[in-house]
């Protein structure tokens, strides 16, 4: 297939100049045989940019070997894949000597970019995708289909219709959504069946999560497809590391949905950087003593357990080895502040802060003053001690392609409220369809969306199998799809025109949404920088001394 072909040639060229950059900028940022942070650090730019183009060409990589179901899967395929030779145009430009690279990159596989970059392919692939308002088929079984058609119509049902007023109003999101999707399962998908959840094992484990997330989001990023982010890393630090004991209390908890959960690990002067976290835990007797100030603590107020990292150690030279996991129990507060108060004293206080979007579940700042827990609130108990750092990473994992999940859900969602819009816009005399611009728009975030679906997909089935890639990938897959999301909301939006500013229309909500996604859950640079720039520079290290 001749569009396969092309594809097939693009990235491996792309490839290619990759893997020469990166060892190029490995030598530079070797230091005693390891790769460097400081030395990354004199390379931002080149380092954040490398990374940038691996994670989309990570993504298009697998939408090529994808692009053999059909049709429409290849020219998607193809489509991608010259967008990303052309993103890797764009960064080398006039910078050839920094990434090591000849001037005149890619121009071996000249025929195959013309022919990604081919309007006539913009339009074919347009044409189909203004049909459907999808990206091509899922491709899924029966059984996964029947789990994403089944939250699709939930969300349809229950959170279509409230999701406007909620994000206008920034009122909580309704109780009937969380016992709804309580009665569904949705809580349940990642827990194991022992603990009173739905997993099972195997590779598809986590693909179920994938799939109700994007549905959910698909109807709203604050209203449902947030919800199970939460849930989702909370549950994953307890099974790595909690003692059987606590499983069995905690775990049927949050399946059920009995008992919602948030995450207290960001604070003012902590974001990504977590093993600068101040937050103290101070043991006295059976009790630890928790004090300072979290923030962007979402859906805190509604929660009823709170995963907290906290400094264990008092010397604060131990980074992220003094650092510990607890679960704090609260009773649940509506609205937009609150405060729990101990009978000795301990008290926490929550204020929400105002946002642009990312509606419903409220995102707080909150002070903790002498809040006592039990001993058994430390998660894994003595042996957990220091232990938090890596267990919130683990649950990060999970948590970052959870938030691809929801990335795509904006996308879908973004995607239909476009090709509904210039479907029936009329523009002299035209509809907005049939323009050659708006068919590219179209054909391009057909291509992005299809991408981060199969990436994520696969990225699912690598953590599943605790594949030691899984951790990269998952950044990747985070990274590449919340940052084209930006993309292709913008461009819903400004195909609307003066109606894609207005609130009356959903399209508006997607695109303040979208614009959180590349800042939660892993900003967008450090994921470049201290996750996937150091991994791909620290494997090239390996190959290279191997």
């Amino acid at each position: 297939m001749a569009h396969l072909d092309h594809a097939r040639a693009l990235t491996s060229a792309v490839r290619q100049a990759i893997d020469t950059a990166t060892s190029s900028l490995a030598a530079r940022c070797e230091q005693d045989g390891r790769v460097s942070t400081s030395l990354i650090d004199e390379h931002q730019t080149l380092a954040y940019d490398l990374a940038s183009v691996a994670s989309a060409l990570a993504a298009a990589e697998h939408l090529v070997a994808w692009g053999d179901h059909g049709d429409l899967e290849a020219q998607l395929a193809l489509f991608l894949a010259a967008d990303v030779a052309a993103e890797l145009r764009g960064r080398v430009a006039g910078r050839e000597e920094a990434w090591g690279l000849e001037p005149g990159v890619l121009d071996e596989v000249a025929e195959a970019m013309a022919a990604g970059r081919d309007l006539e392919l913009s339009s074919a692939i347009a044409e189909q995708v203004l049909k459907t308002g999808e990206a091509g088929k899922r491709h899924l079984s029966d059984e996964l289909e029947m789990v994403r058609q089944t939250f699709r119509r939930f969300a349809d049902d229950k959170v279509k219709p409230v999701a406007e007023e909620v994000h206008r109003q920034d009122l909580d999101l309704p109780e009937e959504i969380i016992s709804g999707l309580a009665e569904l399962g949705c809580f349940a998908l990642s827990i194991p069946v022992e603990y009173g959840g739905m997993s099972e094992g195997g590779e598809d484990e986590l693909v179920n999560m994938v799939l109700v997330t994007e549905e959910l989001s698909r109807g709203s990023l604050g209203v449902a497809g947030s919800l199970i982010t939460r849930p989702e890393i909370a549950g994953t630090a307890i099974l790595k590391g909690g003692t059987e004991e606590q499983k069995n209390t905690w775990l049927p908890e949050l399946a059920s949905g009995e008992k919602m959960c948030a995450v207290a690990v960001t604070e003012p002067d902590v974001g990504s950087d977590v093993a600068g976290v101040k937050v103290t835990a101070t043991q006295d007797g059976d009790e630890w003593v928790l004090d300072g100030v979290k923030t962007w603590c979402t859906f805190a107020g509604r929660a009823e357990y709170l995963l907290v990292l906290a400094r264990t150690d008092p010397d604060r030279s131990a980074g992220h080895r003094g650092l510990s996991l607890f679960i704090v129990e609260k009773d649940a507060y509506p609205g937009h502040a609150w405060k729990a108060e101990q009978p000795g004293g301990g008290s926490m206080d929550a204020r929400a802060i105002a946002t642009l979007g990312y509606r419903g579940m409220h995102s707080f700042e909150l002070s903790f003053d002498a809040w006592r827990v039990p001993h058994a609130a430390l998660i894994g108990g003595e042996d957990g001690l220091g232990q938090g750092f890596y267990l919130q990473m683990q649950g990060f994992a999970a948590g970052r392609l959870q938030t691809a999940a929801r990335a795509q859900g904006v996308m879908q969602s973004a995607l239909e409220e476009a090709v509904t819009y210039v479907s029936s816009r009329q523009v002299f005399g035209r509809p907005l369809a049939e323009y050659e611009l708006s068919r590219t728009k179209i054909a391009r975030m057909a291509a992005l969306l299809a991408g981060c679906r199969v990436f994520s997909l696969d990225v699912a089935r690598q953590i599943a199998r605790g594949e030691d890639r899984g951790q990269l990938a998952a950044s990747q897959v985070k990274q590449f799809a919340c940052r084209v999301t930006e993309w292709v909301t913008r461009e819903a939006q400004q195909l609307h025109g003066g109606y894609g500013y207005a609130e009356e229309y959903t399209v508006s909500r997607l695109f303040v949404d979208g614009r959180v996604l590349s800042i939660f859950e892993g900003a967008d640079e450090v994921l470049a920088l201290r996750v996937i720039a150091r991994t791909l520079l620290g494997d090239a290290l390996a190959n290279v001394s191997s």
